[in-house]
């Protein structure tokens, strides 16, 4: 049985959404982000030495991170679905975008998100924080302009990785520019899988810390 470690407002709403999209069963252990601090409970220190969610439990196995966990249940759950072939020149794509959305995409975000917190103190670093996230939302704008999906004709784990990222930028206004983004962020939060994922994991709101 595969366990999810789920903590509010997190990415691992993105592993419950692509378990639900390869229809497998699984458990979520529910976790609370403390409503003063917003930082993960000491409780999950014993699943993972970081105490950080998505973190998954399959038969006594341990993964962490949300590209291997995503590529993981790929890996042994996919039957061919949900990635490119390894075989195929979408392949090369696929791995990108994957490794883009936290390796690259997130990382403006979360420093707009942490230096807001400084006041004026942050002032000097804005320029540059913003135009980071705007040029890594307009990559993906781009590459959005005529696409239903980040790869190929068909839903897979890197549309499940991107979608957090822009529905971080969108919590903050900085997704109103990019139209194609924007439109296909609804598209993937109209998906039934998408859907029940909310319903399970819980509404939630990316304006706090994440992890």
């Amino acid at each position: 049985m595969i366990v999810v470690h789920h903590l509010n407002n997190s990415r691992s709403q993105r592993i419950i959404w692509m378990l639900e999209e390869m229809g497998l069963g699984y458990e979520i252990a529910h976790h609370a982000r403390d409503p003063v601090t917003r930082l993960a409970p000491p409780e999950l220190l014993a699943i993972h030495p970081l105490g950080k969610s998505p973190v998954i439990e399959v038969d006594g196995q341990v993964v962490a991170e949300s590209g291997a966990i995503l590529e993981y249940l790929v890996e042994r759950h996919g039957e061919g679905r949900f990635a490119p072939d390894r075989t195929s020149a979408a392949w090369v794509d696929y791995v990108q975008w994957m490794h883009f959305a936290e390796g690259s995409a997130m990382l403006p975000l979360m420093l707009a998100l942490y230096t807001s917190r400084l006041g004026e103190a942050s002032a000097p670093l804005w320029p540059r924080i913003q135009s980071e996230i705007a040029a890594h939302l307009g990559y993906i704008d781009q590459r959005l302009a005529d696409r239903d999906f980040l790869v190929g004709d068909s839903f897979t784990a890197a549309d499940a990785q991107i979608v957090f990222v822009l529905e971080a930028a969108s919590s903050s206004g900085a997704l109103a520019p990019f139209a194609a983004a924007r439109r296909y962020l609804s598209a993937m939060q109209a998906r039934p899988a998408y859907q029940e994922a909310v319903r399970k994991g819980g509404p939630y709101d990316l304006g706090g810390n994440r992890s």
